[in-house]
């Protein structure tokens, strides 16, 4: 590796005595720290900062994915109608999302560490389920548990995506997917408590006991949060002949770094984030259109409880596998391509589900259930490996959570709107809608291409004479 030769201490570390590291520059301005090992910053393997995230969001995935078995119990408990049951879900949707972005800015501003946004976002969490648990008033749980438990477990979810992107940056697609994962199949427990262990007799008590679980498994995973050094690089990768395992080679060629660290209005200005924003909002209404009327679609058609659970567990378990496995596909084939596939599939099953309903098929109704699951998860972690390698790792958690602030539009018509169109259309309507939505975000995927990058992959080092920290 050709660099600078200078060797410098980190600095403001109270760690640093031992550490030094270089800063390489490759022929298009891009700077990457690189002489520090992983140990030698968290005293450990960052494979805890993949652990420790993947933790934390399968504790929160009991908000979203097992929402919907919990809707009959809580309509009859608070006397809410099905639509009142829709748009509490709709406004966490939002406001999940949409915190993406302001945390991220403060993330990077340094006014909100890791740690800090972990510790809030599980207090938050708390006390949206305390609401779901004992407020009557429709508006009162929308508030409680839409705004304040959405904002905490969008601080929870935007923190743990953001640390595994910044720690493996030569190999994200894999461990973002997994980490990813846990958003989805860490409900499956809570899916079938809600279906059958749920009911106005002991809601207040199950509901309670979420949130200080949900409270204390995030807050431990939060203790060990630590975020590396901006234009950190793992040692033993050469970024600028990609030298190194042959796992992070094949990975490198086909998901190039970002030309060079794009603050948010640049990354705006290259025309790809705004397809980004447009096709998230598209692929992700489609999967909580799915979330929200499975179960409900199931009972709809005369499926028994069993096979209404079990396919929303099928979801559930699928959409966060096929996170993990589209994850490493993606270091194969490439992100972009991996994105395009999983969003077509998605289309797809909601046709499928439409066919298997028309004709009474339980098996085919929990396969296309299976096939909606992966699709409906499988995206998200290409969306949070494409940002950062399309416009770098430094401001990546405000460019990601621009991106996937689209989520919270998402969650108006994916939940809200969506029973509206059900009651005006019926569920074959709205799933050939929601299929048709897919097919055309996938065309929307296909744009996507790398700013600045003209297929080169080699670089030359050049001298740096200031540290970046």
């Amino acid at each position: 590796m050709t660099a600078d030769p200078t060797t410098r201490k980190t600095p403001a570390d109270p760690g640093s005595a031992n550490r030094s590291y270089r800063e390489v520059t490759d022929s298009r301005g891009r700077v990457y720290r690189v002489g520090e090992t992983d140990r030698d910053i968290l005293g450990h393997s960052r494979k805890s900062m993949v652990y420790l995230p993947w933790i934390a969001m399968m504790a929160i995935s009991v908000s979203e994915y097992a929402y919907g078995s919990a809707e009959d119990t809580l309509s009859d408990a608070h006397g809410w109608t099905q639509s009142n049951t829709f748009w509490i879900l709709s406004v966490w949707v939002f406001f999940q999302a949409g915190i993406a972005f302001p945390a991220g800015w403060l993330r990077e501003k340094g006014i909100l560490t890791a740690r800090r946004a972990m510790y809030i976002g599980a207090g938050m969490c708390l006390l949206g389920f305390l609401a779901l648990s004992h407020f009557h008033n429709v508006w009162l749980a929308i508030v409680g548990f839409g705004v304040v438990g959405g904002v905490g477990s969008g601080l929870i979810y935007a923190t743990c995506i953001n640390m595994v992107g910044k720690w493996f940056p030569e190999r994200r697609g894999a461990k973002t997917g997994f980490v990813n994962g846990g958003f989805a199949y860490g409900s499956l427990p809570f899916i079938f408590i809600f279906n059958y262990a749920f009911d106005t007799g002991n809601y207040n008590e199950v509901l309670d006991l979420i949130g200080v679980y949900v409270l204390i498994v995030v807050a431990v995973c939060a203790f060990f949060f630590k975020d590396p050094p901006k234009n950190w690089w793992p040692a033993d990768v050469d970024p600028l002949s990609y030298a190194g395992s042959g796992k992070n080679a094949a990975s490198l060629a086909k998901n190039p770094p970002a030309v060079r660290q794009y603050t948010p209005k640049e990354a705006i200005r290259t025309g790809m984030l705004p397809l980004m924003w447009i096709s998230i909002v598209m692929t992700a209404g489609v999967s909580i259109f799915g979330i929200s009327f499975q179960v409900d679609y199931a009972k709809e058609i005369g499926f028994g409880p069993l096979v209404a659970a079990s396919s929303m567990g099928v979801m559930a378990v699928i959409n966060g596998i096929g996170r993990g496995v589209v994850g490493w596909l993606s270091d194969l084939w490439g992100r972009k391509t991996s994105l395009v596939f999983v969003i077509v599939v998605l289309g797809l099953a909601q046709f499928g589900v439409i066919w298997a309903g028309d004709i009474k098929s339980e098996w085919l109704f929990l396969f296309f259930a299976f096939l909606s699951g992966f699709g409906g998860g499988a995206f998200y972690p290409m969306f949070a490996a494409l940002t950062p390698d399309y416009f770098g790792e430094n401001y990546n958690a405000t460019n990601y959570g621009l991106v996937y602030s689209g989520k919270l539009v998402s969650g108006l018509f994916g939940g809200g709107l969506g029973s509206m169109v059900v009651d005006a259309w019926g569920y074959d309507g709205a799933y050939a809608l929601a299929g048709g939505v897919s097919m055309v975000a996938a065309a929307i995927a296909l744009l996507l291409r790398q700013p600045g990058r003209d297929g080169r992959t080699a670089a030359v080092a050049a001298p740096r004479t200031q540290p970046t920290s």
